[in-house]
């Protein structure tokens, strides 16, 4: 008996963490890829100004970058200008510059790397007139991936920096 309810509960508890809430406010799947970071469902009345969700439903979190660069691409310009324009704003807001990278490479090579994407995704919302002191910086290297895979596809998603209210 005691075996059947530890199952059911257990079982429970995985169907529970499988339907939790992402309250990061990283957006994944085909959506991210496309630069916004998020989809256009609809979710700009439904969400407090100012919050992770305002941002990704209504402006986009996230940049992403070609294969070992940490220049952002003028395809991806225009999300930063949108970002520093939403952080005009909400002058309370800070954020925090995460960067990322896919899973080649070392661990080291990776972390620096993705230093490198923060720190330029910042430089660029400083240069549209947002404070230094709102943007904090961190590299995650490899060790948050987006999308799983080891494929050009999910290491597309990986490299990237993502904006987060803090």
């Amino acid at each position: 008996m005691n075996i059947k309810l530890l199952s059911a509960l257990a079982a429970a508890a995985m169907l529970t963490a499988c339907a939790s809430e992402d309250t990061s406010g990283a957006a994944t799947g085909a959506g991210a890829a496309g630069g916004l970071g998020a989809g256009s469902g609809g979710l700009a009345g439904s969400v407090r100004p100012g919050s992770q969700e305002d941002l990704v439903a209504n402006v986009g979190d996230r940049v992403f970058f070609a294969l070992d660069s940490s220049s952002v691409g003028g395809d991806q310009r225009p999300v930063l200008e949108r970002q520093a324009a939403w952080l005009a704003q909400y002058p309370q807001v800070t954020v925090a510059m995460e960067g990322h990278a896919d899973e080649r490479g070392t661990r080291e090579y990776n972390l620096a790397l993705g230093q490198r994407r923060a720190n330029a995704a910042r430089d660029i919302l400083v240069s549209q007139g947002v404070s230094g002191s709102r943007i904090s910086t961190i590299s995650y290297g490899k060790d948050r991936p987006a999308a799983l895979g080891s494929n050009e596809e999910a290491w597309a998603q990986n490299r990237r920096a993502v904006t987060v209210v803090r």
